[in-house]
């Protein structure tokens, strides 16, 4: 008899994990809803949480899928079962295309698939509220599990007992396939439709495929449906990029502190062996010799970006990375305005891509409700805590997936092409629905940064005003690197999850890391006023050196004086030109989302000295200020861990001091969509 080693990994997970569990079962609160035309969220909750068609999953493991070049993929493949086994009639099928190995998933559908697991903790996170206590800050991590984005990282066993496969596949280069690693790399690309084509034709398929998963796995997605292949029907991704180095990995020309460990863990993962096929005598000898061959893929090209001392050198080690021309950075930008197949992306305002939703929304050329937008007030590995199905929520993630792919891939008739078509958390506010985005009422307005005291802080490095017109006064302010932005919103950005979180809510309250910057305050709005859409912030800027990172964040600041985070972007100095053609202005010709071009060739060190100015594009936003609440502009020097400085970049610097110019010759401004009434 062959030992099955994921039977036993299964079987020990459940006596390790079920009675420390037992005590959470807790029972189910009702599922409510974010109004939308023909939509019914509660009963798609319990549709997917209720009786399933089949009563079992069966697994096929390591199933290779031979890609046109003869590298040969590895896939887990998901069917519903009943007492006989695997059922034989074709289903629709949904797949995973991850880098983050099929064995992850297995590990994480074992413990999904726990009864207990499945069910009670679910609802015990999903209740848990420590709002008020000193620890309020854990509860946006711990409602994650209830949130349901869990099964969109690995596989739904609700999903495939009504009737689906599920197939997840390990992208080239990781996990069990053969390869090389190359992250949305062109040869992964054409991997895609690929697999797409073999899932089709396979007996067990109707021919119909969607695509899920999370972040790697959703980025892949809105790159296989911009190629059009057909059999293709539905996606579902969740926390994807479009534009990676300008969403994620290097925005503004900064790379983020995650990005090397990211690698490096991947490239781990990828190392490790298929035990079972070891076991049973069928070894992939091409598998190792493609992991010696590249054992640490893309790994060196990161590490230069952050250690090459000249332009030059840079240019020569991480050209792929930094060169707009690469075949690498050509393949990631994201072409949404080719995407035919209905799409619903949901996301975060604070996600580490909340870039790049509403850009993805609204190039897909689908009218609104084949495609959709579902965005909360969450970062990115805590993607769904807000949607639990509580009053005025949107239902879990896992459950949108389900009514989703049953109207795409089944034809049924279920309302949720009626659903939002953007369901959002408007910050300051809460869960509404919109039918465009930005909403309609709103205008871009410069405000403009004034020296002159606001009164609303005594611990920034200035305490400055917003003001409708320029103040006569010229006056030099001076920011310094720091290490507060550990305790703040992007600190959780860049790191993906705020390691302060926990004990001082950094996320949520921005006054600890405003110590390192300059402050600038308006007065209270009269009443309700709205934010909605891209923003950019232009400073006139001098350097003591050659360089220098600059950063903005728009916040809400509260009558008790909580500063929170809606928005935030930075910009290196010496990359600080832009893409005309790219870039957008508003009616008032003010840039409204400035685009660098953020490459090596582009780069141009300042003049010591000499005023510099910068436009600094904020990501979207969609926010309200209540009546009493008052708008803010922070600068910053630096913003560590979210940005590493560039080799070059860190050498031309020194990390020195930085100065803002404020002169009403040449101002210093945020170009803001507003509505409502402010009463300025």
């Amino acid at each position: 008899m062959i030992l099955d080693g994921r039977a036993l990994f299964r079987a020990a997970t459940r006596l390790l994990v079920v009675p420390a569990v037992l005590a959470a079962a807790l029972p189910a609160a009702p599922a409510s809803a974010t109004p939308g035309s023909g939509a019914d969220p509660a009963r798609w909750t319990a549709i997917h949480d209720g009786p399933q068609q089949y009563p079992d999953v069966h697994i096929d493991w390591d199933v290779p899928i031979t890609m046109s070049d003869g590298t040969v993929l590895k896939a887990n493949v998901y069917r519903p079962a009943d007492a006989r086994g695997p059922i034989t009639t074709p289903t629709p099928v949904v797949l995973n295309l991850t880098p983050y190995t099929k064995l992850g998933t297995m590990i994480l559908d074992s413990v999904q698939s726990i009864p207990v697991l499945s069910d009670a903790v679910i609802r015990f996170f999903r209740d848990l509220d420590l709002t008020g206590t000193p620890l309020e800050g854990i509860t946006d991590i711990t409602r994650v599990v209830g949130g349901g984005a869990g099964r969109g990282v690995g596989v739904d066993r609700n999903l495939i007992r009504s009737g689906y496969t599920q197939v997840v596949v390990d992208v080239r280069g990781t996990g069990f396939s053969q390869g090389v690693w190359e992250p949305w790399g062109p040869r992964e690309q054409l991997d895609t439709p690929e697999v797409i084509d073999w899932a089709a034709r396979q007996p067990w398929s109707n021919g119909r495929v969607g695509m899920t998963g999370v972040s790697y796995s959703g980025i892949n997605q809105l790159q296989g449906a911009a190629q059009r292949p057909p059999g293709l029907e539905a996606i579902f991704p969740i926390v994807p990029g479009n534009d990676l180095i300008r969403d994620a990995y290097a925005p503004g020309g900064a790379p983020i502190s995650v990005l090397l460990p990211y690698l490096f863990g991947v490239n781990m993962a990828k190392l490790l062996p298929d035990v079972m096929s070891l076991l049973q005598g069928r070894f992939d000898t091409k598998w190792l010799s493609d992991r010696i061959a590249d054992p640490m893929s893309m790994l060196a090209e990161g590490w230069s970006a952050l250690t090459a001392p000249t332009q030059q050198d840079l240019a020569t080690h991480a050209r792929s990375l930094l060169d707009p021309e690469s075949p690498l950075r050509q393949a990631w930008f994201g072409h949404p305005e080719r995407i035919t197949v209905p799409t619903m992306v949901v996301g975060g305002w604070h996600d580490a891509f909340a870039n790049a939703g509403p850009r993805i929304y609204n190039s897909i050329p689908l009218p609104p409700g084949q495609k959709q937008l579902v965005y909360g007030d969450s970062m990115h590995l805590s993607v769904g805590f807000d949607m639990r199905g509580k009053a005025g929520e949107p239902p879990r993630v896992d459950v949108l997936q389900r009514a989703w792919f049953d109207r795409w891939l089944k034809d049924i008739d279920n309302g949720i092409d009626g659903y939002g078509p953007l369901t959002l958390w408007q910050q300051g506010g809460g869960w509404t629905t919109s039918d465009q985005f930005p909403r309609a009422g709103t205008e871009h307005r410069r405000l403009y940064l004034s020296a002159a005291p606001s009164g609303t802080t005594s611990t920034s490095v200035h305490d400055g005003s917003l003001t409708a017109e320029p103040t006569p006064d010229v006056t030099r302010l001076t920011v310094a690197p720091g290490l507060m932005s550990l305790c703040s919103r992007d600190g959780g950005q860049g790191g993906l999850v705020d390691p302060f979180e926990i004990f001082v809510g950094c996320t949520e309250d921005d006054r600890i890391h405003e110590r390192d910057g300059l402050t600038f305050t308006g007065p209270p709005v009269a009443g309700p006023t709205q934010i909605s859409g891209p923003i950019a912030v232009h400073l006139n800027t001098v350097h003591d050196t050659a360089d220098g990172l600059w950063v903005a964040t728009v916040n809400d600041v509260a009558p008790d004086g909580r500063s929170t985070v809606l928005s935030t972007g930075q910009l290196t100095s010496s990359l600080r030109a832009l893409d005309e053609e790219k870039s957008t202005r508003s009616a008032n010709g003010d840039y409204s989302d400035p685009f660098p071009v953020l490459s090596v060739d582009a780069r141009r060190p300042v003049r010591p000295g000499e005023p510099t100015p910068l436009e600094i594009g904020l990501i979207p936003i969609d926010a309200v200020l209540r009546p009493g609440h008052r708008l803010r502009v922070d600068v910053y020097a630096s913003n560590f861990p979210k940005a590493l400085p560039l080799g070059p970049v860190l050498h031309d610097s020194r990390l020195a001091p930085q100065h803002l110019q404020l002169d009403p010759a040449e101002p210093s401004y945020v170009n803001i969509p507003l509505g409502g009434d402010p009463g300025w």
